[in-house]
């Protein structure tokens, strides 16, 4: 039996030092406006740390002027009048890097925040995706194929949508995230993206001129270690690890068998892995609902083929449209039932896009449209027969399908039997998609003739009403009530049924409950019930009992 290596983790670190900065020209000038060829003003971001307003963030303009990021915005100013400043938006950072993210979701579904400024992406298994051809052969120094495809798109598209970004590849985060940071600049694209990148196995050379910074270390185990001379990876990535860690701390050696690969260090993806997905990339970008149908039945018929051989269907589907300008639109239906009929699914998308109208903007167009399945579970085939109950059973599980697309399959319920002999406690309301068949049944009812009177009433009053009654003798029947300020004489009475509530789910003695079928003298029919007895020491606080409307007939 020869067993076969599993492929080398691949690990991408996207910086983008200048994303507050990057923020607010895009809001001033469009986000286009790096490729434009534009030249952006001095700017600093603000916030008050320490007493007074000090820098947090700036662009390179502001850093070339000698600008540092810390002191106070004064002292800036004072060197230098012209500086544009703004207050800090930290929820607006994290979304924008959030919606940053998603759209790298069309690399990789492993997407991971790096912090406040950064991300990282796990490509294991991807990169040759984007090779143009199919020969890939390694050269000494450089990238696989693949990866330098990749890289190369992400870059050019990110530095279109008006962002500065640093990236590296590398075998684990830790060198991916050193290498974006401070490897200095050698390859890239125009503008201020660059990007750095270690073949497979070959991270030695790349990381060991590295400043210790690289390595994810407090300061002052920093200035521990300059001051015994130890200013480069190269100084500590080879040293016997006991001797490190007794005199600067364990985490040193943590690190530096984070950067080796000799620990794991697991990313975290923002958003679940789908259990399948099928994508189309467009050289042309679409626009028309029309088109953007064709593609969601084209890909439905690509997973439905998965899902059979796997034996499954999907109860959860998500169309991902990338905008060509970074925006993504996530659309998520969800089924009743275990489904991989490719019209039906188109049909479901169908109703929610129409459901959502306007609010699903194209803008110059979706250059990738993918269809993804978050879950699943067994298909289960069904013969039919000349019953047609099977047809019943599928046009409700479609209505239910469709209802729910349009507003949203939580708020499509149906009841379910419970097994209580209270009437409120009969059944419960329940998202209809999450009922099985089978527990629909209502197998403690007994069929009825069709002349059999009916004992319950169609309308059932949840909770029960209040009503005054007068009866002949405290415990008989009632002759007349009082609901919702009106009188009704009670012409015919049929009755009492007797129920107690369970005792072991009160804390106090159950109150027992004596039913009554009532009729006044216009034919209303009533479902009244009497809670308690007349004897003395009856009710736990010795109140009297009370009489409540439960149902009405028809």
């Amino acid at each position: 039996m020869r067993c076969e290596a599993l492929p080398r983790q691949r690990i991408v670190s996207l910086w983008f030092p200048e994303l507050a900065t990057d923020r607010l020209e895009r809001l001033e000038r469009g986000a286009s406006w790096r490729s434009r060829g534009a030249e952006a003003a001095p700017r600093a971001v603000i916030a008050t740390r320490k007493g007074a307003e000090r820098v947090v963030a700036l662009n390179a303009a502001a850093h070339d002027l000698g600008v540092l990021a810390g002191e106070p915005l004064a002292d800036a100013r004072a060197r230098h009048p012209g500086l544009l400043s703004d207050a800090q938006a930290p929820g607006e950072e994290v979304a924008l890097l959030a919606a940053l993210a998603d759209w790298c979701d069309r690399y990789t579904p492993l997407v991971a925040l790096d912090g406040g400024d950064g991300l990282l992406l796990d490509i294991t298994g991807c990169a040759h995706l984007f090779a143009r051809t199919g020969n890939e052969a390694l050269e000494k120094g450089m990238l696989p194929a693949g990866e330098r495809a990749l890289m190369r798109d992400c870059l050019r598209r990110l530095n279109d949508q008006g962002f500065a970004v640093r990236a590296a590849v590398a075998d684990t985060p830790a060198a991916a995230w050193a290498l974006a940071r401070h490897a200095p600049e050698r390859s890239g694209l125009p503008g201020t993206s660059a990007c750095e990148g270690v073949p497979p196995g070959k991270w030695r050379d790349a990381l060991a001129p590295l400043p210790m910074a690289a390595l994810r270390l407090e300061e002052t185990t920093i200035d521990a270690l300059a001051r015994v001379g130890l200013t480069r990876v190269c100084d500590v990535i080879d040293r016997p690890r006991g001797p490190l860690a007794s005199r600067f701390g364990r985490e040193l050696v943590r690190r530096i068998d984070r950067l080796r690969g000799d620990a794991a260090e697991p990313i975290s993806p923002r958003l679940a892995v789908p259990l399948l997905a099928a994508d189309r990339r467009f050289f042309e970008p679409i626009s028309r609902e029309e088109d953007v149908r064709g593609v969601i039945l084209g890909l439905a018929e690509r997973l439905s083929g998965d899902l059979e051989r796997r034996g499954e269907g999907g109860r959860a589907f998500e169309l991902a449209l990338f905008r060509v300008d970074g925006v993504v639109n996530r659309v998520t239906v969800g089924t009743s039932r275990a489904l991989r009929d490719p019209k039906r699914v188109l049909g479901l998308f169908a109703e929610k896009l129409a459901a959502l109208g306007d609010d699903l903007d194209a803008g110059f167009g979706f250059d990738l449209v993918r269809l993804c399945v978050l879950e699943a579970q067994r298909f289960e085939a069904s013969q039919a027969d000349f019953s047609q109950a099977g047809e019943q059973t599928e046009a409700l599980d479609v209505l239910i399908d469709r209802l729910g697309a349009r507003l949203g399959i939580a708020r499509v319920a149906r009841f379910l039997p419970c097994d209580s002999h209270l009437p409120e406690a009969r059944q419960k309301l329940v998202p209809a998609a999450l009922v099985d068949a089978t527990a629909l049944v209502w197998c403690s009812e007994t069929p009825e003739a069709p002349d059999t009177p009916q004992l319950r009433p169609l309308r059932l009053i949840d909770p029960p009403e209040s009503v005054d009654a007068v009866a002949m003798v405290p415990e008989g029947p009632p002759l007349r009530f009082r609901w919702r300020r009106a009188l009704y004489e009670v012409r015919a009475c049929e009755g009492p049924e007797r129920l107690v509530p369970p005792w072991w789910q009160s804390p106090q003695p159950p109150q027992a409950r004596d039913y009554y079928r009532v009729e006044d003298g216009e034919g209303r029919r009533f479902w009244l019930y009497r809670e308690g007895f007349y004897d003395v020491g009856s009710a736990p606080d010795g109140a009297p009992p009370r009489w409540f409307l439960q149902g009405l007939y028809a």
